[in-house]
C-alpha cells in the first residue's frame, strides 16, 4: 500500500532527495524505481544541469524519439527536417509525402502576418466614449512610456504597432486594451508581457492625467499575452496536374475527387475535422518539439482559428479548377529562433542548424509545409488503402518491442506480417509459435 502523497517543502529538496521521496511514496519497489529514473540521468553533468533548470522539480529525463524526414523542397530549397514524436508512422508520412511532392514542384510557403497579440484587461466606470475618443492619446503614450523596454526590439525592426480599445456588451464596465507586436525572430512573450505590466501599472496615474484628478480610476485585473494569434500565419501549398497524381489504386482524376470530398468534409463535420487537423498537428507539433518551440501554445491558436467562423473545420482546403489540383493550409504559427529553447536545449539548437539556421518567417513556412505534409500523407491513406495498413505496420515494431522479441524475432516477424492484418494478439501468437519451434 502506497504512503500518503501529501509533503512540505518539496522544491527545497535536492533532486536526490526529491528523487528519493517520490520512489518511497509512490512505488512499490522504491529500490528499482531511483534505478530506472537514474538510468536516464545523462552521464554529461554539465549538460543535465541545463535539462535540470529547464523545469521545476525535476527528477529524470524523458525521452522521445528524434528523427528526420529529408526530401522537403520549399521554394525551391531542400529541407532536412527534424521530428520529435512517439507516435508511429508520421515521420515516415512526411517522408513519403515530401518525395511525393519533390518531383511535382515541392512544397510552395510564404508568411501572411508576423504580428503578435497582448491584452491588457480592467474594469472601469467612467464614460465610454471619453475613453474610446482617447485611443490615439493612450496608443502614444503607450510608445512613450515603453521606450527603454521596446528599445531593443525596435533595432531589430519590431516594436509596438497599433492599440485597440475593445468594448463588450455582456459586461459593459469591462474594457480590454488589444496592442499589436512585432517581435521579429523571438517568440517574444517576455517582451510583450513586460510592456503590458509596465503600461498598466501606470494607468492610474496616466487616467488621472487624461481624465483630471477626479476620474474614476481603472481597476486592472490581468495583463498577459494572447497565444490566439490570426495575424500571425503561413499560407503552405502544393499543386500539380490531375494526372500527376495517379495512384497504383486510382488514376490521377479520381484520386484528386476522392481526396477533396475528404477535405470539404472535414471543412463541415466537426467530428471528422477535429481528427483531420490532429493529423495536421502531427507534423506541426514534431517540429516545433524539435526546436524547442511552444507546441501548446501553436495548437491552442490552431484550434481557435479554425472555429474562427463559430463553427470548428478542417484547416486544409483543396480545390480542382480544369487540370489543376491545389492543396492549402493557412495557419497561425507564433514561434521564436532566438532566445528561450532554442538556445538552451543543445538539440533544439542542432535542429535550427540542420534547417540552415532559418529566421523566425523561414521556421514559420518549415513548420507549415511539415504541418500540409502530414495532411496530404494522411487523407491521401484514408481514400486509398485506409489509414490502418501503414500505420499498423509501423506499430508492428513497437508490439514486438513490447513483447520483448529478440531481434532475429522481430526480423521473422516483418517479413511474416508483410502481407497479413497485424494486431496484438497475432503478433504474440507468432511468436509463441517460433519460440515453440
Amino acid at each position: 500500500m502506497k504512503k500518503s502523497m501529501m509533503v512540505n517543502g518539496f522544491s527545497k529538496r535536492s533532486k536526490a532527495g526529491k528523487l528519493s521521496w517520490v520512489a518511497e511514496h509512490g512505488f512499490d519497489n522504491p529500490a528499482e524505481a531511483i534505478g530506472e529514473f537514474q538510468s536516464y540521468w545523462l552521464d554529461n553533468e554539465e549538460r543535465q544541469r541545463i535539462y535540470d533548470r529547464i523545469s521545476e522539480n525535476t527528477i529524470s529525463n524523458f525521452i522521445l524519439p528524434y528523427g528526420v524526414a529529408p526530401n522537403f523542397i520549399i521554394n525551391g530549397k531542400s529541407y532536412t527536417i527534424p521530428m520529435v514524436i512517439e507516435e508511429s508512422s508520421v515521420v515516415a508520412a512526411a517522408c513519403n509525402a515530401a518525395k511525393f511532392w519533390m518531383n511535382r514542384g515541392g512544397f510552395q510557403a510564404t508568411v501572411i502576418n508576423t504580428e503578435k497579440i497582448g491584452q491588457i484587461h480592467f474594469y472601469w466606470n467612467g464614460q465610454r466614449e471619453l475613453l474610446l475618443r482617447h485611443e490615439t492619446t493612450i496608443f502614444e503614450s503607450l510608445l512613450h512610456h515603453s521606450k527603454s523596454l521596446s528599445e531593443n526590439m525596435i533595432r531589430r525592426g519590431g516594436g509596438i504597432k497599433s492599440l485597440k480599445i475593445r468594448t463588450f456588451e455582456e459586461d459593459p464596465d469591462y474594457y480590454q486594451f488589444l496592442i499589436c507586436f512585432e517581435t521579429c525572430d523571438s517568440m517574444g512573450a517576455n517582451y510583450i508581457n513586460s510592456i503590458l505590466e509596465n503600461f498598466a501599472s501606470r494607468l492610474d496615474d496616466l487616467f488621472t492625467e487624461w481624465f483630471g484628478p477626479n476620474c474614476e480610476l481603472p481597476d486592472v485585473l490581468m495583463s498577459i499575452l494572447s497565444n490566439y494569434t490570426p495575424q500571425c500565419t503561413i499560407r503552405a501549398s502544393v499543386e500539380c496536374t490531375l494526372q500527376e497524381l495517379d495512384q497504383s489504386e486510382l488514376n490521377g482524376k479520381d484520386f484528386a475527387y476522392r481526396f477533396k470530398k475528404a477535405v470539404d468534409i472535414a471543412r463541415m463535420d466537426v467530428y471528422r475535422a477535429t481528427t483531420h487537423n490532429k493529423g495536421i498537428f502531427n507534423g506541426v507539433d514534431a517540429v516545433i518539439l524539435a526546436t524547442g518551440n511552444d507546441f501548446r501554445a501553436i495548437e491552442a491558436a490552431g484550434h481557435a482559428y479554425a472555429a474562427r467562423d463559430g463553427q470548428y473545420r478542417g484547416l486544409t482546403t483543396c480545390s480542382i479548377e480544369e487540370d489543376q489540383f491545389r492543396l492549402e493550409l493557412i495557419l497561425p504559427v507564433a514561434v521564436g529562433t532566438v532566445g528561450g529553447l532554442t538556445h538552451i536545449h543543445p538539440l533544439a539548437k542542432r535542429s535550427l542548424e540542420l534547417l540552415g539556421n532559418p529566421s523566425a518567417r523561414q521556421l514559420m513556412k518549415i513548420i507549415g509545409v511539415a504541418g500540409l505534409a502530414q495532411n496530404f500523407a494522411a487523407v491521401r491513406s484514408l481514400v486509398t488503402t485506409g489509414i490502418q495498413k501503414g500505420h499498423m505496420k509501423m506499430h508492428l515494431i513497437n508490439i514486438l518491442n513490447h513483447l520483448d522479441a529478440k531481434p532475429d524475432e522481430i526480423d521473422r516477424a516483418i517479413v511474416y506480417f508483410s502481407d497479413k492484418i497485424i494486431t496484438y494478439s497475432e503478433v504474440r501468437k507468432f511468436l509463441e509459435n517460433i519460440r515453440e519451434l
